[in-house]
């Protein structure tokens, strides 16, 4: 028997990939998708691309009916609020927002200069990056969103740290370019539509509370370490590509090689099913490349190593709406229910585009 599913915040870009995916995903039937901007209007009125795809039309939150999972893809801040009301309306809730993507009040109050509206929630919830979570997402009932740029970061320098390959004395420096979809429907900080769900908001050279995930998932692996990030915008509508500069440990720098580093990344990912290692001798594509990746829940790896120096060069490509948001979402659904994770995620991306 299939599930019934219901989105709060649909008309925003994570909200209409969602509906896009669970449109055609075998094992859930949607129940209904709230916008209080657009209650009673069709969904294509927001989302163009479903257009004689489905007749669904929005309803405002005070009509949420019951479920058995629901997804949330509020405003900063939104879902916290409302999770207790939430709770009661489904058994299980994946929130694609960064209200409990971490673990400690303390450190989400220093990353996002605020206390946490309902800190006795956090502990209930687990980070939804299946490639470092998987087992604790199975079988879950509240699953948090992930940041874009902290998954694109975590899947490049996860194995270093947790193989013990990179020196944590010299910390990680991370240079993410991201495309214009990432801040949702406007460019300001203050002026997003409504109902626009995990959307960045801004883009800074340092200080990015994308860091802190990167943080907590490193000492997931013990990895004590400073994460220095910067995220930029560029010409691209959806994409985000890391590239993390990390040092080998003093004690391996005689015996780190290519080769060395494709043990290690072929050790952490070689089972994965979205992850695509990347890292060609010749052709246009010899590295991750987010264009490639568009409407895909695939992640792209890649890797340089500097031998003079010890520099490693770990570089990962994803689609902000897809892997770094819904695609990553719908993933976490599947583990949570037993499905195969793959189901409802096979789509590979565009070439050309």
């Amino acid at each position: 028997m299939s599930i019934k599913v219901s989105i709060v915040g649909g008309s925003g870009y994570a909200g209409g990939e969602l509906l896009r995916l669970l449109l055609f995903h075998p094992e859930v039937e949607i129940g209904q998708v709230t916008s209080e901007s657009a209650a009673g209007r069709f969904v294509h009125t927001r989302h163009p691309n479903l257009r004689s795809i489905t007749r669904l039309k929005y309803v405002p939150l005070e009509m949420l009916e019951p479920c058995d999972l629901l997804f949330v893809a509020l405003p900063h801040g939104e879902a916290a609020r409302r999770m207790d009301h939430f709770a009661e309306r489904a058994e299980r809730i994946v929130d694609l927002s960064a209200d409990f993507r971490l673990r400690d009040a303390d450190t989400y109050a220093r990353w996002y200069g605020e206390e946490h509206p309902a800190p006795q929630w956090l502990e209930r919830f687990v980070y939804g990056l299946p490639e470092v979570y998987r087992n604790e997402i199975r079988g879950a009932r509240y699953v948090s969103g992930v940041g874009c740029n902290a998954t694109a970061t975590n899947l490049a320098v996860w194995p270093l740290f947790a193989g013990e390959v990179a020196d944590p004395e010299r910390g990680v420096i991370v240079e993410v370019k991201a495309g214009s979809s990432e801040g949702g429907a406007s460019a300001g900080p203050s002026s997003h539509h409504p109902d626009r769900s995990h959307a960045v908001r801004s883009f800074a050279p340092t200080g990015h509370r994308h860091t802190a995930e990167v943080l907590q998932a490193l000492g997931r692996a013990n990895a004590t370490t400073d994460v220095h990030m910067s995220v930029t915008s560029i010409e691209l509508v959806r994409g985000v590509l890391a590239t993390a500069h990390a040092f080998v440990r003093p004690e391996l720098r005689d015996e780190m090689d290519l080769m060395g580093l494709w043990k290690v990344y072929r050790g952490a990912y070689g089972k994965e099913p979205f992850v695509r290692l990347v890292r060609e001798r010749q052709g246009v594509y010899r590295y991750p490349e987010p264009k490639i990746l568009a409407g895909s829940n695939y992640a792209e790896v890649g890797f340089d190593y500097d031998a003079d120096s010890g520099r490693i060069v770990a570089i990962a490509a994803v689609d902000n709406l897809m892997k770094g948001a819904s695609g990553s979402a719908v993933q976490c659904m599947n583990l949570m229910y037993g499905w195969d994770e793959t189901t409802g995620l096979s789509f590979p991306g565009l070439h050309p585009v």
